[in-house]
């Protein structure tokens, strides 16, 4: 099973074992419900969800098991995972993970291929390489006409101004 990355617990709040999570992940309703698993730190501790709020930016849960501060402690600063296959994806739907290696389309010329997702701030931008050179194109509708996932190819608008 692919595990793909959720967000960072970051720290506890109150003392009966909540903790504090840091995700923009897309699909969090399908993840941070009652009864999901979720997988924490690189050793992929298996953990069910008993409860989840957000609080400010905060997603907020509460795992089975755990009454206390103390007991759930060893967890901030770890990332939580969940499996591909419980997001039950459609074929619309994409993780930004799988924008990886797309090859970036216009007018049917090929300007290279995404590397790197960044995260700034709350844009996102898609890295790409292209002759040896880099150049970012933000995951907005300005600059993305189309993504077709299963060909790994996105088809854009405008590039020719993000090339340096």
């Amino acid at each position: 099973m692919t595990k793909v990355y959720v967000g960072k617990i970051v720290n506890t709040h109150g003392i009966k074992g909540e903790l504090r999570l840091l995700s923009d992940f897309d699909y969090k309703e399908r993840i941070f419900v009652s009864g999901s698993k979720i997988f924490i730190g690189t050793e992929y501790q298996k953990e069910i969800i008993k409860s989840y709020r957000r609080h400010k930016k905060f997603d907020m849960i509460e795992l089975e098991g755990y009454q206390n501060i103390n007991e759930v402690l060893a967890y901030v600063g770890k990332k939580v995972y969940c499996n591909r296959e419980d997001l039950y994806l459609n074929q619309k739907e994409y993780l930004l993970e799988d924008l990886l290696h797309c090859h970036i389309i216009e007018n049917r010329i090929n300007y290279g291929e995404v590397t790197e997702i960044v995260y700034n701030n709350n844009n996102i931008l898609l890295k790409v390489k292209y002759q040896n050179k880099f150049f970012y194109i933000p995951k907005q509708e300005y600059f993305i006409e189309k993504i077709n996932i299963n060909e790994k190819k996105i088809y854009v608008n405008h590039v020719k101004g993000l090339i340096l």
